[in-house]
């Protein structure tokens, strides 16, 4: 894996925003019903999720 390959895949991360911001929203908003976190760690859930999930698609996409 060279510094071309990690490139392409931020790259295509971008993109896979559209499909893992929903259940970004959903897992956040479950987490602050069910458990009652604050305001800022509902946030971060959100923005977690959604960051990992994209990177996770954008990987796959690359390598499969």
């Amino acid at each position: 894996m060279n510094s071309h390959d990690i490139l392409i895949i931020l790259v295509l991360t971008f993109p896979m925003f559209i499909f893992t911001i929903y259940p970004g929203i959903v897992l956040s908003n479950y987490l602050d019903e069910n458990y009652h976190i604050s305001q800022k760690q509902k946030r971060a859930v959100m923005v977690s999720i959604t960051f990992l999930g994209a990177l996770i698609l954008s990987v796959l996409l690359y390598y499969v």
